[in-house]
């Protein structure tokens, strides 16, 4: 399987509330594992790129930057930033 060398924006609808999430992920990640406990836990889909399986680690650094850390989350294609970045906006627009 080639990895690839852009990141695509696919991600899942979720359809009560029209909001498409996408998490950028690697394996063994703690805060990867715990936004997916918090999309999980709260029924919110979302569709999950995972380092060396859906991306290389260039596209990823591409897409959001040289320092950039694991994971990225994307909402309908705006950056929403890392775990606490991303449970911060949540909280603010009352989704969690």
């Amino acid at each position: 399987m080639a990895l690839n060398d852009t990141l695509i924006g696919v991600e899942v609808n979720d359809r009560r509330s029209g909001m498409n999430f996408a998490v950028y992920s690697k394996e063994g990640c703690p805060y990867c594992d715990k936004i997916k406990e918090v999309f999980k836990g709260k029924s919110i889909s979302y569709r999950e790129y995972i380092l060396d399986h859906h991306f290389s680690r260039r596209a990823f650094y591409d897409e959001f930057g040289d320092g950039a850390t694991f994971p990225q989350v994307l909402l309908n294609a705006d950056k929403l930033g890392g775990c606490i970045d991303t449970v911060k906006y949540l909280r603010e627009n009352n989704i969690i």
